[in-house]
């Protein structure tokens, strides 16, 4: 029997997976799932579960409860040899190491941060990719606020209250509000503590807000930001970081013990370790059916592909556009074990949107219409809640929204054996 191997368990690896399992008859072929996590993160909310208005597990959907017929194993790919069709991966739990052959391979590896080499910008910057990243953050900015209502040196207090947000795209937008958002519901717990001592910093190397999108987003973006009292800076690139504070390009210093990073990111590591046709970025080389430029065997999608448009360009690395290759690919690789020809990917964007916390948001619709305020908010949070995977998810969610309108957010942090305290040693 064909095995087809699909690596990775993000957006595009659960959708290629779910396709086959309809497409493929009884026998026909058997599909293996690698991925180092049992659970599908759905990443656009990361930023709310920073700020404590979701619930952790409220934001992932356990692998095996999506598929059927798919084999999974939690697994860490070491190598892939696609000269012998083989993969070649540990478990996760046991260390077991395992050859794994393969019929069709299909990368869904997704992406990483990227730090661009910066001095001091991996060691002393927060991440904000994985789930691990988002709860990590959420409690260093309760510990921040608890050291801050507890310490006399006035200067320590106000490097701790100084926040930094690097990147001015969707994830740093809404990152930046939804902190903002964060402390305004809880500083009545520290009573030493005054909100007009909080400082806010969004940093940006480029002219814009949103890059790409229609300006109108940006412009609209940065003015909610700053009346809502985060500073934004246009312009200023990073020159390093270390553990008391930002250097900009411009020769300016910021002093904070928080910096979070959402500058840029990067295709996989893993996908260096093939020998595959890459960019100059490293996303794998496909043509206009997801094949791996030179192989036919060998498929990618998602954030570690650069899949042709058509129109010179390359699609971009959004979860839209991994939910709907994933099932392309998927009936491309069926074509492909009948015997029959594959077809190009075609995509049209439904619009891009963000929230800037304050119940406001803006949104790219289709046809280039750009509606703000609250009813972007609106569309954002409906859009979501029924794009995540199951009932129970969008139930929770909506429940967490609910209880966050009534009531103020949770403060406590959450530590557990020897996490408690790495900070300190970590960090400084």
């Amino acid at each position: 029997m064909p095995v087809i191997v699909v690596v990775g368990g993000g957006f595009a690896g659960i959708a290629v997976a779910r396709r086959l399992e309809r497409r493929l008859r009884t026998g026909e072929a058997e599909i293996v799932l690698l991925s180092r996590d049992n659970y599908t993160l759905f990443t656009p909310m990361l930023p709310e579960v920073t700020s404590g208005e979701l619930e952790v597990r409220h934001v992932v959907t356990p692998i095996r409860e999506q598929l059927a017929r798919t084999r999974f194993v939690l697994a860490d790919v070491d190598q892939i040899d696609v000269a012998r069709r083989e993969i070649m991966y540990h478990h996760v739990l046991t260390g077991v190491r395992t050859v794994q052959r393969y019929d069709h391979l299909v990368l869904a590896l997704g992406s990483s941060t990227s730090t661009f080499d910066l001095p001091g910008v991996a060691e002393y910057t927060w991440p904000l990719k994985r789930l691990k990243d988002a709860d990590a953050l959420r409690n260093h900015l309760v510990w921040l606020l608890e050291l801050a209502d507890t310490i006399a040196d006035a200067q320590r207090r106000l490097r701790l209250l100084t926040l930094v947000v690097v990147g001015g795209g969707f994830t740093g937008v809404e990152t930046a509000g939804e902190i903002v958002e964060l402390f305004r519901s809880v500083l009545r717990f520290y009573k030493r503590l005054r909100f007009d001592e909080v400082r806010m910093i969004l940093v940006e190397a480029g002219p814009s807000l949103l890059a790409g999108l229609p300006p109108k987003m940006g412009q609209y973006s940065r003015r909610v930001l700053e009346r809502r009292g985060v500073e934004v800076l246009l312009g200023d690139g990073v020159a390093g970081a270390d553990d008391r504070g930002l250097a900009l390009a411009s020769g300016r210093r910021i002093e904070t013990e928080t910096i979070i990073w959402s500058a840029g990111v990067k295709p996989s590591p893993t996908i260096a370790s093939i020998a595959l046709p890459t960019t100059k970025r490293g996303a794998v080389m496909t043509e206009r059916d997801m094949r791996v430029r030179g192989f036919d065997d060998v498929w990618a999608l998602g954030d570690c592909a650069a899949i042709p448009d058509g129109a010179g360009g390359l699609f971009p690395m959004t979860a839209q556009h991994a939910i709907r290759e994933g099932p392309h690919l998927a009936d491309n690789v069926v074509a492909a074990l009948r015997g029959k020809p594959t077809t190009p990917f075609r995509y049209r964007s439904l619009g891009m949107m963000a929230a800037l916390g304050g119940r406001k948001a803006v949104a790219q619709l289709p046809g280039n219409l750009v509606i703000t305020g609250f009813l972007a908010w609106f569309f954002w949070r409906t859009y979501y809640l029924l794009r995540l995977p199951g009932l129970d998810r969008k139930l929770r969610v909506a429940f967490d929204w609910t209880l966050e309108l009534l009531f103020p957010r949770d403060t406590a942090e959450l530590r557990f054996g020897e996490r408690e305290g790495e900070e300190a040693a970590t960090k400084r």
